[in-house]
């Protein structure tokens, strides 16, 4: 096989070597534009794993690189003049140029020919796709070959917001791979410094768009910019200088990160790999790892299928999954980054344990396994500030107050409809389902949404707070928990609105009922969708009834004996319908702004909150995206509601998202929601409640110490399990976890067998 390598960078070096270990016949060039010597990174990362597959692959060049390694264990911290060190992490770190230049040599011994200070144009590429039997586009982040050929590969790239440049230093941090955040007269400047060999280390310099232009570093020529950033960090650089290895580019050399996924990684006999294919953001060093890995795998898929078709198919299928995996861990940390000053107030522990977490593959526990000493001494720190200073329990096991009400945990048991009732009363099917969840030791337990009025049920099993024995019935129910446990009860109370009269939610949901359907009302008469009803655009006597029958409804709560309340404002259910421009399309003085749409939905909070004991805190459940992009609800704008809940005295705001359209597009994960109530917590100054798809006590301690909620909501784990909390305890090794009195017999024999790592199943 005749192949050209355009690029002579880690991916097309390593290709060019896997394939002529894998039969020395093949023709193999590498054409790159710059000199062999020529290299404009400073270290490259590696971890213990890739290492492992390049050994595998190729034992000699492995050996080699190994034994230009620099190893460290450690992560320091540097914030609010506090230097904060963790260890377990096992990084190591080699010059980008040495690597090059073992890589050329082994490439050479294989009888690989090599091409330098050839630069490809348009022209060429295309007359190499015509001469080569493969062409690999390894030609790095600007891609040319990506570009000549855009309408195949669909690129999709996307122009993060920081700057940064590329620096090196003689000072070589050769204890940790550090993190150091520096307040400036223009905002904070942070750097990424990792050694790479005996006497160097890299020196990443970031900040944001705004502290970048308030420098002026754009005018400046890179000694300019040198010499400021080495004034920013001067005493961390024990008097040495700054260096950098781009000379060749005009001006400072800050740029912006650019994130490229493309849609398909060939053409015809085009295959792109590396920088060219995908970027992972230089934070959690992976550009360099999906590069290696990805020469493997496209080596070997040529050398095990029929033909060079099948051979890419498969390395696309193959590498494509493991590229996206690292991307949306990029992605995470990128954002991190982006929003540092949402967190540079946080204390230098949490601080850390925020940073340590950012990409979601570090986790509470795979923490503990990495340094247990540190972990220990971070929760203790986060139980101290719960008020519980001797223990280092798990952050889920802190107790967390609001206004009077002490919860025992963080753990809340979310609103979960269970359809079971009749003309709005609760039956013993919800006592049963309320009671065994507040047995099973969450701190709260919500009800489902309890509806304000007959017309304001979503279902027919919906529950209510409109009349004196749904009260009754909702009594019973406090009194037998508040005997029987330590757990608090949160009442939602809501109005369905513009998706009310539909069936129960095991028939079709969100669908109108086949007959006996009642009239509904919403912020405009916009149906929920086309089959569904056209509601009542509410008028002013309308606005007045609504809102005295959510205040009667507290009302009934608190005589009921509920400790907190929950109005619903979300999930396009009356209230939302005001807030999202969705289905507000008023023209009076409550549609149009968002401070005119949060209008009603504020009127009837404040009338909640002038009725509600003053004691018990209050709550507001937002859908903080609407996943429309700008024509629906977007994160910002949920900041600012959160602000006027804030004003609204509003005690803790409980961040779900979407369900307000059916044009929504969301995007779905592992605590997907999370990241809004991080962003409300630490930018609106209100305690938070986060939920979605979080379903194990490691999502649970991570989103609480790393201070992206003050309480966590567990939905179908609950479902499944109504003593998740006791029985995660028992995992955990927590012996301290309450439980009821009649089942600590099943507790011991529980905990015994997770000690010998055992279970009943």
């Amino acid at each position: 096989m005749r192949i050209a390598c355009l690029g002579g960078g880690p991916a097309g070096l390593y290709f060019a070597i896997s394939m002529k270990l894998q039969d020395p016949s093949h023709e193999i060039v590498v054409i790159e534009r710059n000199r062999a010597d020529d290299t404009f990174g400073w270290g490259v990362v590696l971890s213990d794993e890739t290492l492992d597959n390049l050994a595998a692959n190729d034992p000699v060049s492995a050996e080699r690189i190994r034994e230009h390694f620099a190893y460290w264990d450690d992560i320091a911290v540097v914030h609010k003049g506090v230097k904060t060190v963790s260890t377990g992490h096992g990084f190591c770190g080699i010059g980008r140029r040495q690597l090059l230049i073992l890589l050329q040599e082994r490439a050479l011994e294989l009888g690989v020919e090599m091409l330098f200070e050839t630069d490809a144009s348009e022209a060429s590429i295309e007359q190499y796709r015509q001469e080569y039997d493969l062409v690999l586009a390894a030609d790095g982040l600007n891609s040319r070959t990506r570009q000549t050929y855009a309408e195949h590969f669909k690129p999709d790239i996307d122009v993060r917001a920081c700057k940064f440049v590329w620096l090196g230093t003689h000072q070589t941090f050769n204890d940790a791979f550090t993190f150091i955040f520096e307040p400036t007269e223009h905002g904070w400047v942070w750097a990424h410094a990792y050694q790479f060999d005996n006497d160097t280390a890299t020196f990443i310099v970031e900040c944001s768009e705004a502290t970048w232009q308030g420098f002026g570093f754009g005018e400046m020529s890179q000694q300019e910019s040198i010499a400021v950033c080495e004034r920013i960090f001067a005493k961390h650089l024990g008097g040495h200088a700054l260096m950098t290895n781009a000379n060749h580019i005009r001006g400072s050399a800050w740029i912006n990160f650019p994130r490229v996924l493309c849609e398909r990684w060939s053409y015809e006999n085009v295959v792109l790999m590396g920088d060219a294919a995908a970027t992972a953001h230089f934070s959690i060093g992976s550009g360099s790892k999906l590069a290696l890995e990805s020469a493997i795998t496209l080596a070997n898929c040529l050398h095990s299928e029929s033909d060079m078709e099948d051979a890419v198919a498969r390395y696309e299928e193959d590498r494509r999954f493991e590229v996206l995996r690292l991307q949306s861990a990029a992605r995470n940390s990128t954002e991190w980054f982006e929003q540092i000053e949402r967190y540079l107030d946080l204390d230098p522990v949490q601080f850390n344990y925020s940073l340590l977490t950012r990409s979601q593959r570090i986790s509470h526990e795979n923490l503990r396994v990495r340094d247990p000493q540190w972990l220990e001494s971070a929760e203790r720190w986060f139980q101290t500030q719960a008020g519980n200073p001797s223990s280092t329990r798990a952050p889920m096991f802190a107790p967390y107050q609001l206004r009077d009400m002490t919860l025992i945990n963080r753990v809340v048991v979310s609103p979960m409809a269970q359809y079971k009732a009749v003309d709005g009363c609760p039956t013993d099917w919800h006592f049963s389902h309320y009671a065994e969840r507040a047995k099973g030791g969450a701190g709260l337990v919500y009800t489902e949404m309890t509806c304000v009025s007959p017309t304001g049920r979503i279902t027919p099993g919906c529950p209510g707070l409109y009349a004196t024995e749904h009260e009754a019935a909702w009594k019973r129910l406090c009194d037998f928990v508040h005997t029987e446990t330590a757990t608090k009860l949160c009442a939602q109370i809501g109005h369905s609105g513009p998706k009310g009269s539909t069936q129960l939610g095991w028939q079709e949901m969100d669908a109108p009922l086949a007959e006996g359907n009642w009239p509904i009302l919403a912020a405009s008469a916009h149906p929920w969708s086309a089959r569904n009803q056209v509601p009542k655009a509410m008028d002013r006597s309308d606005m007045d009834r609504v809102r005295d029958e959510f205040v009667s409804a507290a009302q009934m709560a608190d005589r009921a004996g509920f400790d907190m309340i929950e109005i619903h404002a979300a999930h396009g259910y009356l209230l939302s319908s005001f807030i999202t421009p969705l289905t507000n399309h008023r023209d009076d003085e409550y549609g149009g702004s968002l401070d005119n749409r949060l209008r009603y939905p504020l009127e009837v909070i404040r009338a909640v909150r002038s009725v509600w004991p003053t004691q018990k805190p209050l709550s507001v459940r937002i859908s903080a995206n609407d996943w429309c992009g700008d024509e629906g609800i977007t994160p910002d704008d949920a900041v600012e509601i959160a602000k006027r809940l804030r004003d609204a005295e509003v005690d803790i705001v409980d961040v779900s998202a979407g369900q307000t359209s059916t044009q929504a597009k969301p995007v779905y994960g592992r605590m997907f929601q999370t990241p809004f109530s991080d962003r409300i917590r630490n930018e609106a100054s209100i305690a938070t409640m986060a939920v979605g798809n979080i379903y194990q006590a490691d999502h649970v301690n991570s989103i609480l110490m790393a201070g992206r909620a003050d309480l966590v909501c567990i939905a179908r784990p609950h479902l499944a399990d109504p003593y998740w909390l006791l029985h995660v305890a028992a995992g955990l090794g927590d012996r301290e976890v309450e439980w009821p009195a009649p089942y600590r017999a099943g507790a011991d024999q529980l905990q015994r067998l997770a000690e010998r790592g055992e279970g009943w199943v």
